[in-house]
């Protein structure tokens, strides 16, 4: 239930941010202030970034992120759906890995209900809106969620464009031009949006890596652990998957190329990511398994009977065509073209082919490198631009091979992005 803030006045938020600022704990009651202060917009930028930054350098208790979740939560719109409500989140950081466009229509065509609330890019070229957005909109009110989700079983639509969380995506816009998130906020974003929208089966992906998000293995089991805690506090299903992560599961980077690799995979074209496909494969599978333990019976034996568990389900659902005919419905609701094909999706009109100076094997590829360089280009705000990765890890490379290719919509970006590629290397070969 909601505090009534008539009786907390803005002053109470700033008391809050004050204690905040000096380590110590804060109350709901505080933490409530503060959320509905930046959700109603009262506090301002400066007064926001103070407190943002306080999670960034302090982190919170277990008890202070369950307040700040539920109040993110409390002082915005709510969804509410009947029965299992599966979804799928990662974390973030890997440019050009867009499972949730092969994820969310694989397991509404098995049939379980999966609202996706998707984020706008920080910290990457491209959020999950901001590539859905290449194919249909995203932005809807409580009522037209309703009614697509009851249409498709599915939807993949902005969190922020019907004020849930609204908090939360104030704090976004803030952290935005710094390119970081701590992961305390990381993990309140994510949950305050999971149980906004009624979600109770939740398959969370959590990649680590050297030049992504989250570096180390260590860091990663501490989200994992602070996940579970939240999980059980709101008595969601939740299951965490860490993997190491040196590079983007696809090549393109960038809305409209990471749009395009997506429905590749969807319509299983020869030149599909096989990277991409796998990885949103696992990540099915697993939300699957976590659904099919709370569903019934004859479900669970008609599975093990035809597909042999769940990994088989989902990609006997994928390779059929299923899928693809669902993310098309789910497309359609949401006003987009359904008769899209992945051919039809074009890069930006001005490219630099980035050529190999020498032969050798590519050892590495920089992420963060790559995504400031898309940043640069133009993604994404300008859905086109980004980065098309011709050569990954471990394949070989010959003197004069194109190793990456730069799209931009305007010609200064391009060239602004050329002459950034001595400072930002991509791709390490010899």
């Amino acid at each position: 239930m909601a505090l009534n803030m008539d009786k907390h006045s803005t002053s109470s938020a700033l008391d809050a941010i004050r204690k905040r600022l000096l380590g110590k704990k804060l109350t709901y009651k505080e933490i409530y202030s503060i959320m509905d202060a930046i959700a109603n917009k009262k506090l301002g930028d400066v007064l926001t970034t103070y407190f943002t930054a306080s999670g960034y350098s302090k982190g919170f208790t277990d008890q202070e992120l369950y307040f700040l979740t539920k109040a993110m939560v409390e002082t915005g719109e709510r969804l509410q759906f009947t029965g299992i409500v599966a979804d799928k989140h990662s974390i973030g950081g890997v440019p050009g890995t867009r499972t949730t466009l092969i994820v969310v229509p694989i397991v509404a065509a098995a049939g379980f209900t999966i609202p996706k609330s998707s984020s706008r890019a920080i910290t990457t070229p491209g959020g999950t809106a901001d590539v859905m957005e290449v194919l249909s909109p995203v932005d809807f009110d409580k009522e037209k969620i309703y009614d697509i989700v009851k249409k498709t079983n599915g939807c993949i639509v902005w969190g922020g464009s019907f004020n849930i969380a609204p908090a939360d995506d104030e704090i976004i816009r803030i952290e935005e031009p710094l390119l970081f998130e701590s992961y305390d906020k990381i993990l309140v974003s994510i949950m305050a949006k999971k149980v906004a929208f009624g979600s109770n089966h939740i398959v969370i992906d959590i990649p680590y890596g050297q030049t992504v998000k989250v570096h180390t293995l260590k860091d990663a089991e501490f989200i994992k652990e602070k996940f579970g805690v939240l999980a059980k506090r709101f008595r969601i299903k939740i299951r965490c998957l860490i993997h190491k992560t040196e590079q983007p599961a696809g090549r393109g980077l960038g809305p409209i190329l990471e749009a395009r690799e997506a429905l590749r995979v969807l319509q299983q074209k020869p030149n599909r990511p096989a990277d991409l496909e796998i990885r949103a494969l696992n990540l099915a599978s697993n939300l699957l398994e976590l659904c099919l333990e709370d569903s019934p019976k004859t479900l669970k034996k008609e599975i093990k009977q035809n597909f042999g568990n769940c990994y088989g389900w989902a990609t006997n659902i994928l390779q059929s065509g299923e899928a693809f005919l669902k993310m098309k419905e789910i497309i359609k609701a949401q006003g987009g073209n359904a008769h899209i094909d992945s051919a039809a999706l074009t890069p930006g009109k001005h490219s630099y082919n980035v050529k190999a100076k020498k032969s050798g094997t590519v050892k590495m590829i920089n992420s963060k490198n790559a995504t400031i360089l898309a940043r640069i280009l133009g993604a994404p705000s300008d859905k086109k631009a980004g980065i098309y990765l011709e050569k990954k890890i471990g394949e070989k490379v010959e003197k004069d091979d194109i190793l990456f290719t730069l799209y931009s919509q305007k010609e200064y970006l391009l060239k602004e992005a050329k002459d950034s590629l001595q400072n930002f290397p991509v791709i390490m070969y010899y």
